[in-house]
Formats: structure tokens, sequence, C-alpha cells
């Protein structure tokens, strides 16, 4: 086996397999390496020229700071993002998909309208940040690792999550901003993840229930409940009444039971953390070949990270089914471009510290591998952050880079399962949805297998295709999807990873 991998005939890069040493043979690329290169790093296969362009995926990742010879580590050292003119084309790659003639099932929960759970939570939201210490109490009064017996009665009850945050006042009463972070809440309070809601608020905060209530349509009843600090008495008091609350709501939320539904109900949000030189050649694209299958089966796969996947949003907008999808991708990207410059930041500020140690250099060399994720099937729709997701098939929701706060809003906009790829190795949670972790080498899947549900490493070392992984990623998305817990549900994940978008200033 060749120590490095050659991803396209195009490229003058190539990537370690493992560790290569100064004067390891590359036979099948006719040159020799000079110095160390770390695994999961980028060799020249030719010389390239100052300001020339260095090729991965036949696509351009940045120009030549200098001189490259053959053989030469090809890093941030001697490797620079540098943007240039890319062709969108609208639909130009744009396919019919082939949809299989019977779709894959799995064990759901159906709520009364109709919606399909993935699990049953009972969930305590927060209006503001100074509710958030009475909300965990009511949380942890049902704590199966504490108090055993509270939930003894009720097996069908995943749990009782309290999903804090620091935000709901200090902001405009109007603004974009609180705008967000009622879509946020409120598409939490909608899930058919959650049996049932409490909103726990203070009473005197920017972020009103009553304004809440009102812009997200939502409506009290024995499946939410709201109250405030100040109305109820005090902490005490509101701990009470929140447990009490949620006492009443047990019985029915364990009334539950699961059912086979066909895969169209199933969003799934993809994310990558802690992204390696491997990431875009095996778990990414593996993943893709995931999302494939399961557009194929009627599905939907929600890609975000708007900050990371620039420089290669040209692939998107290729695969979108119109102009108009096309042009909402681009306006997005734009406010972004606008948004990085009134707080004095840079779109390609990125790759993190981990990203360039795993191999990654330049922001356009990240946003291709991680746009591998999508697959291949077409874009049919795109979203701004927290925004309802109507559509079948693969779509785009517009969030940050960092992973909580952009899986937040991909579940806030309907995703009941997320598959996470990762490979430095990222730990993470995202109740009430579960989260599959994959795993991009096989170094990552023996030294934190507690942490991983997948080992994409095969594609690395050659004993598995892409396609191989992305079948096993889409029947263990259905594994999870059926109530089989994830790594991260074991270790308890998924509190204090919600993190709404905080978009303004703090006042």
């Amino acid at each position: 086996m060749s120590p490095v991998i050659r991803i396209h005939a195009q490229d003058n890069v190539v990537i370690a397999r493992s560790q290569l040493v100064g004067g390891t043979v590359l036979a099948q690329e006719g040159v020799t390496v000079s110095g160390l290169v770390p695994p999961g790093h980028k060799v020249a296969t030719c010389a390239i020229a100052k300001g020339q362009p260095v090729r991965r995926y036949d696509q351009i990742i940045g120009m030549a700071t200098r001189d490259i010879a053959a053989g030469e580590h090809v890093h941030t050292h001697n490797l620079a993002f540098s943007d240039f003119a890319r062709e969108h084309a609208p639909g130009a790659a744009a396919q019919p998909t082939a949809y299989v003639a019977q779709s894959a099932t799995f064990q759901g929960i159906v709520r009364a309208d109709g919606r399909v759970g993935t699990r049953n939570y009972i969930g305590v939201l927060t209006s503001v940040n100074c509710s958030a210490t009475a909300a965990r109490a009511i949380a942890d009064y049902f704590r199966r690792d504490i108090r055993p017996e509270a939930l003894a009665d009720f097996p069908n009850v995943d749990g009782v999550v309290a999903l804090t945050h620091g935000m709901g006042c200090a902001t405009a009463s109007d603004g974009e901003e609180l705008q967000v972070l009622r879509r946020t809440l409120g598409g939490y309070a909608k899930h058919p993840n959650f049996a049932a809601v409490l909103v726990v608020g203070l009473g005197c905060e920017t972020n009103q229930i009553t304004g809440l209530i009102a812009q997200e349509g939502l409506q009290e009843n024995v499946k939410l409940a709201t109250f405030n600090i100040q109305d109820t008495g005090g902490t005490r008091k509101t701990v009470e009444k929140g447990v009490a609350l949620i006492k009443a709501m047990l019985p029915e939320a364990n009334r539950v039971k699961r059912e086979p539904v066909p895969v169209s109900h199933l969003t799934v949000g993809l994310q990558c953390g802690g992204s390696d030189g491997y990431s875009g050649i095996s778990a990414n694209p593996a993943l893709g070949a995931a999302v494939d299958l399961l557009v194929r089966h009627g599905g939907t796969a929600v890609l975000s990270e708007t900050p990371e996947i620039y420089g290669g949003e040209h692939l998107l907008t290729r695969r979108a089914v119109s102009v108009a999808v096309a042009d909402k991708l681009r306006a997005r990207i734009a406010w972004w471009e606008a948004y990085t410059r009134r707080n004095n930041m840079q779109m390609d500020n990125n790759p993190s510290a981990g990203n360039k140690a795993g191999g990654l250099t330049t922001i356009l060399e990240k946003s291709l591998g991680a746009i591998a994720k999508s697959g291949t099937t077409n874009l049919v729709d795109v979203y701004e952050y927290a925004q309802p997701i109507t559509a079948k098939g693969f779509v785009y929701m517009d969030t940050p880079g960092y992973d909580p706060v952009s899986a937040t809003g991909q579940v806030a906009g309907g995703a009941n399962l997320i598959c996470f790829t990762t490979g430095r190795g990222s730990a993470y949670g995202c109740a009430p949805s579960p989260s599959l972790k994959l795993a991009t080498n096989t170094a990552l899947w023996q030294r934190q297998e507690d942490d991983m549900d997948i080992n994409c490493g095969g594609v690395v070392d050659g004993s598995e295709t892409v396609q191989q992984a992305g079948e096993r990623i889409f029947y263990m998305m259905i594994a999870a999807a059926s109530g089989q817990h994830t790594k991260s549900e074991q270790h308890g994940y998924g509190q204090n990873e919600f993190v709404p978008w905080q978009l303004g200033a703090v006042m």
C-alpha cells in the first residue's frame, strides 16, 4: 500500500497515511520525501512555484507563498489562503434524485400531530439566564444517576433535561437577536423529541415569555407550561412548582410506544469538529455517502457552518435545484462577509490550531472537506438559523462554525438526529436529539473509543471503501433513531451543549 493518499489525478499534493521521514520514496508519485511529514499532512508531488495554486480535491486550496520542491511538506510555512474567482453556475450539477422503491424504516415515536421523534424527553427551557439555576434544579430532581426512583415508574421517558443559556436580556426588544433566540426556543418547545416542555422565566427580562409564545405561535396546555420566578414567589417555590408540573406530565409522556415509520421522518444535522487532514478523505465523504442513501430513502440532511463552507460554496450552488435556491446561499455568504467586517474579523480566520496540527492549512481546504458531508444529491432549499425545515432532501441552514451553536440551530429547525465527524477527538452531545460521533482515523478510534460511535479509519488504511463506510453509517442512523443509545448519551452529554446564536451587541 502506498504511504500516501492521492485524492484526484489533477492534485499537486498527496496526503500522508502515517508519519513520513525524509528519504521515503513515493514510488507511485515518482518523488522522494524531504524532511518530516506528520500523518494527515500534505506532500508536494511536483515543483510548485511561488504564487501558483496548490490543488487538493481538484480544487484550489491556496497559493504557494514561496517555491515548493517536489517531496516537500506543504503547510502553513509555504501555503496561504488567497481568494480567487469561482464559477457558481447555479444548477449546473443538479440531477434527478434516484429514490428507492421501498423506503427503509426505523422505530419512531409518532406524536399526536403526526410528527415523529427519535427520543422521548421532557424539557425545561429558560427565557433568560436568570432562571437557569432554577431550571437545572427542576431537571436534577429527575436525574436517574442520583435519584433513580424519580423516573422508576416511567421507563419510556428518556429523561428530563434543562436547556439553559446566557441570553434573554440586555438586548433590543425588537431586534434580530431576540427574534432568533425566540425562534430557537420555539423550535425546541415544538420539537418532536419532547413529550412536554416547561418554560421558566424570571419575570422582568427582555425576552418575556408572552412575547416568545406570540412570535412562535405556541399554546399553553398540558404539554407546555410556563411561569416566572417573580410571580411564583422565589427560587424554592419555583423549583417545587416545576417538579410538580413534571410529575403531572410523566404518566402521559410514558404512554408512548415506538412503531415502524419511514426514513422520510428522519432529519439529520451534519456536523464536523476537531477536523484533521483525513476528514475530507474518510469520515466526511463516508457521511456524504450515507446522506445520499438517506435522501434516496426520502429523508432530510442539513449541512451548516457557513464559515466552514466559505470558498467552496460554488460546489453547492452548482447542485441547487433553482437559481433562487443558489441565490439564497450566496446571500448568506454575503451576510457573513459583512458580519465579519463589522466585527473586525475575516472569513479566512480559520482553521483552528487543532485543525492545523491535523494537517489542514487554509479555510479553502477545510471547507472543501466539510462540504463532502453533504453527499452528491441536489440542494433543495436554504434556511436561516433555527428556521423550521420543511423540505425533504439535502438542505442548507446558515449557522456559525462553532459546533454547539450550529447544532443548536439545526435541532431548533427540526433535526432529530445529529451526525458529527471528528479527527482530533471532539466530545459532544445534543439533547434532545441523539448525536453519532464518526472518527476519521483508527488512531483516534483506539484512543477515544468511549466517545466515538463509528470508526471511518478503514477508508484511510484501505480496508473499507467510502461507500461501505457510508452504508454502515446509514444503518447506524436507523439504529440510533430507533432508540439505541449513542456514546454521548451514555456519558450524559447534551444539556450544556445547548448554545443559541448570540448575534448582536450585549447592552
